[in-house]
């Protein structure tokens, strides 16, 4: 049991390495300050690492018995947690969708907590208060600096230099480097916290591990997700993207220093949005891939909620309550793809007309 949780854990690490890179190197790539996406890959993994090895204790500290009560979890429950977050990830990160690893883990979390009833609930609504402000905050940061760089840029647009262009692309470089570092503080606990709560590794091993299959993950699984948050949303000049990334990178190092699990892609979504809005105006927001990872944000922490619960009440309880939910959650995927196509369809009849 112990070595399934550790599979389970490094694979989950992985797809958190893969979803972060479209948070941490987006707007880097987007930007053209790397043109070559294995090397956007690259750089996030190697900084990734060091992010979670050199400052990932704090939000460990949270997950491992922050939200449930540490004396809960045992092997079984680890894996129910870890495996309940991981699919959800994983089915996001094969969409393309840059999916909040924070979201789904404290949705399996919660989870396992509802089906034993013992939850932190002032902890709870506390982290839910956060992840609600935080994405705002990041737009608002973004807009403001977009529109005092908008004039900026038209000033000196025709006037650049080569020294000018390459000044600008080494910040951009750093600030995603930046950007993937505070990933790295953040988003390893996720699959190695849940192991630490149980006692089934030492903090220190499960960082250097976690941050490691992060980094593995960051390289081959990241295509997809670097690729919507770099081209799908809005086009970034080398200022703006700079300006997206030291934006959210600071909200979620700082974030990261309390302890707190927060969404770094909703963090740096929400930054290009508001560079986004600078440029097209509020048009931005009614395009395909906005609303994709809107509906996502929404349905990852239900889903692994509901995925968690059905398994330890199926598996671990034998109740056959557990059943009742595991069907519930399927219906709720099915309704989501299901509503997915009907929109779709009803887009084309309307451009068709």
């Amino acid at each position: 049991m112990l070595t399934i949780a550790l599979i389970i854990s490094f694979f989950f690490a992985m797809n958190i390495g893969a979803s972060g890179t479209a948070a941490s190197m987006g707007a880097a790539y987007g930007g053209g300050a790397v043109n070559k996406k294995w090397i956007a890959l690259l750089l996030a993994a190697i900084s990734v690492f060091l992010g979670a090895w050199l400052g990932g204790g704090e939000v460990v500290k949270t997950l491992s018995g922050g939200i449930i009560p540490s004396e809960l979890l045992n092997v079984e429950l680890t894996i129910a947690i870890i495996a309940s977050a991981c699919l959800t990830l994983f089915v996001a990160n094969m969409m393309g969708v840059p999916l909040s690893t924070s979201e789904v883990t404290i949705g399996a979390i919660i989870g396992v907590g509802v089906a034993y009833q013992q939850l932190f609930i002032g902890k709870i609504i506390f982290i839910l208060a956060v992840w609600m402000v935080l994405p705002f905050v990041a737009y608002f940061i973004a807009y403001g600096v977009g529109k005092l760089i908008a004039p900026l840029e038209r000033k000196i647009q025709g006037k650049r230099s080569k020294l000018y262009t390459r000044l600008l692309t080494v910040l951009l470089l750093i600030a995603g480097c930046y950007e993937a570092f505070s990933a790295g503080m953040n988003n390893v606990a996720n699959a190695i916290g849940p192991l630490v709560g149980a006692d089934l590794i030492s903090s220190a091993s499960a960082i250097l591990w976690g941050g490691l299959f992060v980094s593995l993950g960051a390289l081959l699984l990241g295509g997809k997700a670097l690729e919507t948050n770099a081209k799908k949303i809005t086009k970034l000049t080398l200022m703006k993207s700079t300006a997206v990334s030291l934006t959210s990178g600071t909200l979620v190092v700082v974030a990261s220093l309390f302890g707190l699990p927060v969404p770094l892609t909703q963090a740096t979504t929400m930054a290009i949005l508001g560079i986004g809005t600078v440029n097209d105006g509020r048009a931005i927001w009614k395009s395909d891939v906005v609303r994709k990872v809107i509906k996502v944000w929404i349905f990852s922490p239900l889903s692994s909620l509901l995925v968690s619960y059905a398994i330890v009440a199926t598996v671990i309880q034998e109740h056959f309550i557990g059943i009742v939910i595991l069907a519930l959650a399927v219906l709720v995927i099915a309704g989501y793809r299901m509503l997915g196509k009907a929109l779709l369809v009803r887009r084309k009849r309307a451009f068709q007309k």
